[in-house]
């Protein structure tokens, strides 16, 4: 055998093992790729959390002219808030027109409720009366009851201090004008003024709006026969009454309530001496009464218009106002 031909099988001895090598060897299957986790599915019908009500919101009720017990009403409904009570805050709202029983719901919107008033049929078939406690605290809210009769609320920055306005007598028979009338044969007429003692009332505020609240015995219809403060008989509404600019003299306050004349007489304040009020109800036998324009410094009283009967030849009588003074001074 030739040195050439056992080269060329040793050449072909080798290319037959590396056939053999790769024909035999197993080939693994390429691995699939994992899958890519699941995306979480969008959140389009989870419920989205409760917007909470803020000074802003509250701010949009009342200037949109929503009652008080409305206002209140949604406030203590509202699943979470979000209240400025801070001082600024608080004066916003003030400056704002939020009432001040709206803004204590606002501090405490869980507190407990006043009591709905029980209608109470009375023995003899009279009008039901209001069966809730009256209170004697100066400084509790305004819209629980009180005793009937009128109150400066003086407090400040959201709390209440009621003061009540303490009637005071006036006499009806003093006149002015004769003589002129008798020039002009009555048909100039003459004055009949309501006449108080002395020359400043007892109460003096400092304030030249100030807020009054009128406290009335509860009726079912609204309508009644009790007392008012005390002496007051029929009073049921706080149009009723009138705030007027009473005249200031050294020794004595007047307010012209009627005129005489030879046609007849009229009772009632003249309207330049008339301030207009703006009222609002907050319960029942309950009203919010404030001045529409700051009031001047001077004598002021809330007159009973129904007090006054028909006037005629040799009118005299008494009666009872609620007086108070403008100033720039501290109440005394």
């Amino acid at each position: 055998m030739t040195r050439y031909t056992i080269v060329l099988l040793i050449a072909g001895m080798c290319a037959a093992g590396s056939l053999s090598a790769q024909t035999g060897r197993r080939t693994e299957p390429a691995a699939a790729p994992k899958p890519a986790a699941p995306k979480p599915a969008p959140a389009a019908a989870a419920a989205q959390a409760p917007s909470r009500l803020t000074n802003q919101d509250v701010l949009k009720m009342v200037q949109a002219g929503l009652g008080e017990q409305v206002v209140i009403a949604t406030v203590r409904a509202a699943p979470a808030t979000s209240f400025d009570l801070s001082p600024d805050g608080l004066i916003a709202l003030k400056q704002g027109g939020v009432s001040d029983a709206i803004v204590t719901v606002m501090i405490d919107p869980k507190a407990v409720a006043p009591p709905a008033p029980v209608a109470v049929p009375v023995s003899g078939g009279g009008p039901p009366v209001d069966t809730r406690t009256r209170v004697d605290t100066a400084t509790a809210s305004p819209d629980v009851p009180r005793e009937p009769g009128i109150y400066w609320d003086k407090g400040r920055d959201g709390a209440h201090d009621l003061v009540a306005l303490e009637p005071t007598v006036f006499s009806q028979g003093k006149t002015g004008g004769f003589i002129t009338s008798a020039l002009t044969y009555g048909i100039k007429k003459v004055n009949v003024k309501a006449v108080t003692r002395g020359s400043a009332a007892n109460l003096h505020i400092a304030e030249p709006q100030p807020t009054f609240y009128f406290y009335f015995e509860s009726r079912g219809s609204g309508l009644g026969t009790g007392t008012f403060a005390g002496w007051l008989s029929g009073a049921t509404s706080p149009n009723e009454f009138v705030l007027a600019r009473v005249t200031s003299k050294s020794r004595d306050r007047e307010l012209i309530i009627g005129e005489l004349g030879v046609f007849g007489g009229n009772s009632g304040t003249r309207s330049k001496d008339t301030i207009d009020t703006h009222v609002d109800r907050l319960d029942g036998g309950i009203y919010r009464v404030r001045p529409s324009e700051p009031l001047e410094p001077g004598e002021y009283c809330f007159f009973y218009a129904g007090g006054v009967g028909t006037l005629g030849p040799g009118t005299a009588g008494a009666g009872k106002l609620f007086d108070f003074g403008i100033y720039n001074s501290a109440a005394r």
